[in-house]
């Protein structure tokens, strides 16, 4: 389309209301410019508000604060360790690299003097904590716990988080899991429960997580002026003689309605991880079925950026969430659809607990990034059968870390296998006896050593972080399986969303396939080809760069390269 009768015009267009459409709008706000955020969902906040809400920011303030080691060069290190390696990904560049370490702690410190409160987390390795670079202590960056009734008429409009209206912060959350271990989870879990309390008695609705996070950014949106609408899909892009995109169509009352943009349009409209047609296409062997991202991930705009020339990249991978769904329970989230089995990605590394294939074999290590994880999943079931596994523990893994008992329904349901012996376990889920028997056994040696011999479960902080880290003896993460009765439940390669799309440059403009740029048009998030390319650094390497190239974006299109 290239005609130019606008129904209204605004200096920028966000198409989408995640975290990076949040962050530019009040960047372009600050500077005195006219933004909209068009949000085909009735509520806003996209997967950001769903998710965990964590940013990983390299080199930022509060590390800073906390006496935390870190740099520009360490965290180029460890980016070049990382995100450098991946091949054949077009979404990662020195140079987008280098901008996203360098923006990072400015976004925070923007963020930070316009009111949204953030902070840290005491203690979150980066996932490859032992390659160059890698910090133990961590560099991810969280919200506060939010009001959300501070939001006055927008409250339910605010896209619900998976942990609802648990008033705990999330680094609470992976202590109350061990309080069976620690003093300090057993005072956090009694802190939750008094802000639970107090929060009845005061009329307070606590969110957290992402809920958090994008609470706090539709609040300041708000007082900064920013018009958000609900309801508001984009069809598609208008676009002048040359090419350049200069708005978009969307609908108003039903009808379609033009709306121009003098500065450019962003595109922040997330993934497609719930297009199964997109799926089958470009990650085969995953399902609809099993991911944690918002319903409004379904990949038009993607296609629509290709329609005008835009190149994909990336387009096969995806931030893993490995999950076990009791029957009725899919597409609710992490933690939500893991129930009492499986709190979240962190118990599948729990001890007395390990993963194997459809031969009763183990292939991996349980631990470490949940993104890898599905990759090995997706990557063995080309030799052998690994979509489902499936997760075998002991009943003192249940009573320690799993909520004791499975629910009678997983039983009757055939969900959750029981057995009183390995032999018996195996006979249930179709593997034969003596390779799981020695599966088993072979795991139980090294973990009564300490020591994983195969796949070196443990021999990261990031490994003992998702283990039982309070533990004063032997491995975090490592405990034999011989306490019966024994159990088995299906574990598939989930997701909290895709990790590709449009090829973007440092600037956060999106390229065409020959490299040059499509003018006017800018995008963030995992409608992109991830900076981080084919891994997963730390904790928000998604959020991350979400709100860090929409910072970006912004800055760039109006030409303020010299906010610090």
């Amino acid at each position: 389309m290239t005609e130019q009768a606008f129904d209204e015009v605004f200096d920028f267009v966000s198409v989408g209301s995640g975290g990076g459409s949040m962050v530019s709008a009040l960047l372009m706000r600050s500077l005195g410019k006219s933004v909209v955020v068009l949000e085909k969902m009735p509520r806003i906040g996209g997967t950001t508000s769903r998710s965990g809400g964590v940013m990983w920011i390299p080199n930022n303030r509060f590390m800073k604060e906390d006496g935390v080691e870190d740099s520009y060069e360490k965290s180029m290190a460890y980016m070049e360790a990382t995100a450098g390696q991946s091949l054949d990904a077009p979404g990662t560049t020195p140079a987008k690299r280098s901008a996203y370490v360098t923006e990072g702690p400015k976004m925070v410190d923007f963020l930070v003097d316009n009111g949204i409160k953030l902070g840290r987390a005491p203690w979150w390795p980066d996932y490859y904590d032992d390659r160059p670079g890698g910090s133990v202590p961590g560099r991810t960056v969280i919200a506060d716990l939010f009001n959300s009734n501070e939001l006055g008429p927008w409250r339910d409009k605010l896209e619900p988080n998976f942990l609802g209206n648990t008033p705990a912060r999330l680094f609470e959350g992976f202590e109350i899991g061990l309080a069976k271990h620690s003093w300090q989870g057993k005072r956090d879990l009694l802190k939750v429960g008094m802000r639970m309390i107090l929060a009845k008695l005061t009329g307070k609705r606590w969110v957290t997580a992402g809920g958090a996070l994008q609470g706090r950014m539709l609040q300041a949106s708000l007082k900064a002026g920013v018009d958000l609408r609900v309801d508001s899909k984009v069809s598609s892009f208008i676009r002048d003689e040359s090419g350049a995109v200069k708005g978009v169509v969307t609908e108003k009352n039903g009808k379609p309605w033009r709306v121009g943009a003098n500065l450019g349009v962003l595109v922040n409209a997330g993934g497609f991880s719930h297009n199964q047609e997109m799926r089958d296409k470009y990650q085969p062997g995953t399902s609809a079925k099993w991911t944690a991202a918002t319903p409004g991930s379904t990949g038009e705009m993607i296609l629509e950026m290709q329609k005008i020339g835009a190149a994909l990249g990336q387009m096969e991978e995806m931030v893993g969430n490995q999950m076990s769904i009791p029957p009725g329970k899919e597409n609710q989230g992490n933690g939500v659809a893991l129930g009492e089995l499986a709190g979240g990605q962190t118990h599948y590394a729990k001890p007395h607990s390990i993963v194997v294939d459809q031969s009763g074999v183990r292939y991996m290590n349980e631990g470490g990034s949940y993104m890898e994880f599905c990759q090995n999943m997706l990557k063995r079931d080309k030799v052998v059968p690994a979509v489902h596994s499936w997760w075998i523990g002991d009943q003192k893994g249940r009573n320690d870390y799993h909520g004791g008992t499975p629910p009678k329904a997983w039983l009757e349901s055939g969900f959750f296998k029981q057995a009183d012996t390995i032999e018996e376990l195996a006979d249930l889920i179709g593997v034969d006896r003596n390779i799981l028997r020695q599966t088993v056994d072979r795991f139980n040696a090294d973990a009564r050593a300490g020591v994983d011999g195969e796949f070196g479960r443990g021999n990261r902080a990031y490994d003992n972080f998702l283990g039982n880290f309070h533990r004063k003896d032997g491995s975090h993460t490592l405990g034999p399986i011989e306490t019966g009765p024994f159990y088995a439940a299906p574990v598939v390669p989930g997701d909290v969303g895709t990790y590709g799309g449009v090829v973007t440059d440092e600037n956060a403009r999106v390229l065409r396939d020959d490299g040059s740029v499509i003018p006017g048009l800018y995008a963030t998030g995992i409608s992109t080809a991830s900076v981080m390319g084919r891994i997963y650094p730390g904790a928000g390497s998604s959020v991350g760069p979400s709100f860090v190239f929409g910072w970006i974006a912004a800055k760039h299109a109006a030409n303020a390269s010299n906010i610090a």
